[in-house]
Parts: structure tokens; C-alpha cells; sequence
């Protein structure tokens, strides 16, 4: 079953609207500009956050002009931290194609973010909910810092498992969060109901990053090439479960390869067999699944209809079962 379809079939005729919502708030009658977000938005991505600003709402009771204001904000300021990371990643891809700052340049590339960012900001203020203008302005300012940490411990090399999940929840968390939370609400939840669906959003965000990670060590098509992250410095969970439980002459071994940034594509099997054979991936997956157990008791005590709570689960089970 392709879960994230039935949510999307459940959701469509909702879902083409807030494409109408999106178009409007990043049209330009600046063909310098408007030729640059045409090429951002050529290719429509999942629509992960959006989806799940949309159904939550639903969850609660209805969605109103001022949800789907809410989820365009959520997809502008994610679409925003996109471009801006491919170029501090120095990335030439990005979903299958080539990156924003590799087709024009950097300079280009980030002024687009900048852009996108004020229009969240501007589609915030559609909501005329001061509470969702301060969930957007603190998210802004997580997903900054989480992307200057993650920045620093990749130059440091630091391999720390705290660390690690200190980046997921400034990032990938803090964002599904604040799209859980707009969701519901818009949808009129009381502040129990949207205290949970913030708990489930973080865990939803958590076990996303953690999926994608894993991504990273295994040839497919997922847009991005095998062993990206550690090219980049970047020791996820898989990696920094092995170097802790490896014995210490291999561990050493990878660390140094790390170290001395030696990224040839030898030493990158070398790496991501390293993190498979000391059960890394192992250990990744089973720390989903604590995640997962502990959002299916949500969701179990969500004062939602039971089709909502059906359609949440498969939410859950996409994450694990998704392919790229």
C-alpha cells in the first residue's frame, strides 16, 4: 500500500487549493525573480508538511482560509532552508535535479531564500494568530540554529549521540512540530489537543530524519548520492552507534578517515560498511521503533475521529516504509 497516497486521495481536493494558496504567495512580476522560484518549484516535493498541517485541522474540526495560509508559511520557510542549505553544503542536486545555487549561483540562491522567507513570513500573518506568527518566528530562528551547530560539529568531527539529536530537533523536529501545531490550531483543538498532536509532531520529525539518514548509506535513488553525509562531515546515528561499539582499533580506523576528511570513494564504502557491520542500522530502526510506540499512545488518546486516527497511523508507517 502507498500510504502517502491515500492520505493525499483523502486530502486532494484540499490539497489542489492550497497549491492556488502557494502559486499566489510567490508570484513575482519580476522576471528576474520569478524565473529563479518557478525553477524552485518545478519539481512539488511530498508536500509532507503542508499534508500534515491540512489533516490535523481536519482532525480538529475544519480547515479555513487561514489554515492553508498556515501551510503555505510552513512549505515557503522549508523550501527557504532548502536552498540555503544546498549552498552551505556546496550540493549540486537537489530532489533529482540540479540545485538552485548550481543552476544560477550562490549569491542568487540565497537572496531567493531571503525571499521566500519574508513570504512566510507575510502568509504568517494571513493567519491573524499571533500564536502562529510566534511558532514561525521561533521556528526560524531553531532551524538557524540547528543548521549552525550541525555546521559546527561536522568541522569539529564530533561524534556524540546527544549532539545528534540536539541538530533533528532544531531541524526536521521543530519543523513538523510547527506544522502539527498550526493544524490543529486553525482547526479550533483545545490546548490539550494541540499539547499532544506537538508531542507526536516531534516524534513524527524525529523518526523522519532518522529514516532519512539511513538513506545515506544504501545505493538508491533518494536524490542525493550515497555517502553525502558523511562527504560532509556529518556522523549520524548509524555511524556514531558503530564507532561506540566497535572495537576501538576499527573504530579509530573510521574516525581517522573522518578526520583527515580522506573522502575517496574506497574510504566512503569503507565508512558506510563499517556502520552496517557494527549495527548501526540496525540500532537506527530500533530507535524508530521506540519513537513509533510511543507516538501510536498518542495518537491512541488523540479526542479525534477514529478515520483521522487511521489516516495519522499511516502517516507513522510512511516513515518507516518510504523509499527515498
Amino acid at each position: 500500500m502507498d500510504q502517502s497516497q491515500v492520505i493525499k486521495d483523502f486530502l486532494q481536493e484540499e490539497l489542489n487549493l492550497f497549491d492556488v494558496y502557494l502559486r499566489e504567495s510567490i508570484k513575482s512580476d519580476n522576471p528576474r525573480i520569478s524565473g529563479i522560484i518557478d525553477y524552485v518549484f518545478e519539481t512539488d516535493g511530498k508536500r509532507l508538511r503542508p499534508t500534515l498541517v491540512l489533516l490535523t485541522a481536519k482532525a480538529c474540526g475544519q480547515i479555513i482560509p487561514e489554515t492553508y495560509h498556515g501551510a503555505v508559511t510552513v512549505e515557503l520557510l522549508h523550501t527557504a532552508t532548502l536552498v540555503h542549505d544546498d549552498v552551505i553544503d556546496k550540493s549540486d542536486m537537489r530532489r533529482g535535479k540540479r540545485s538552485v545555487n548550481a543552476v544560477y549561483d550562490n549569491t542568487r540562491a540565497v537572496l531567493v531564500g531571503d525571499y521566500l522567507l519574508s513570504s512566510a513570513l507575510a502568509e504568517s500573518v494571513k493567519t491573524k494568530d499571533l500564536n502562529i506568527v510566534r511558532i514561525m518566528s521561533e521556528l526560524g530562528k531553531s532551524l538557524a540554529e540547528g543548521e549552525l551547530v550541525q555546521f559546527s560539529l561536522a568541522r569539529e568531527i564530533f561524534i556524540d549521540e546527544a549532539s545528534y539529536f540536539e541538530v533533528i530537533e532544531k531541524k526536521t523536529a521543530s519543523l513538523l512540530r510547527a506544522s502539527i501545531m498550526i493544524g490543529a490550531i486553525t482547526g479550533g483543538a483545545s490546548p490539550e489537543t494541540i499539547s499532544g498532536f506537538s508531542r507526536l509532531g516531534g516524534i513524527l520529525g524525529i523518526c523522519f530524519q532518522i529514516r532519512d539518514d539511513i538513506f545515506d548509506y544504501y545505493k538508491t535513488d533518494v536524490g542525493k548520492p550515497t555517502g553525502n553525509d558523511v562527504r560532509e562531515g556529518k556522523v549520524t546515528l548509524p555511524l556514531i552507534y558503530a564507532l561506540k561499539n566497535a572495537p576501538t582499533i576499527v573504530s579509530d580506523q573510521i574516525i581517522q578517515i573522518i578526520q583527515s576528511r580522506d573522502f575517496s570513494e574506497e574510504n566512503i564504502e569503507r565508512v558506510l560498511d563499517f556502520a552496517k557491520e557494527y549495527r548501526g542500522i540496525e540500532y537506527a530502526y530500533n530507535k524508530i521503533k521506540e519513537l513509533l510506540d510511543e507516538a501510536e499512545t498518542i495518537i491512541s488518546d488523540l479526542l479525534v475521529d477514529d478515520q483521522i486516527k487511521g489516516l495519522l497511523r499511516l502517516f507513522l508507517s510512511y516513515l518507516i516504509d518510504r523509499d527515498y
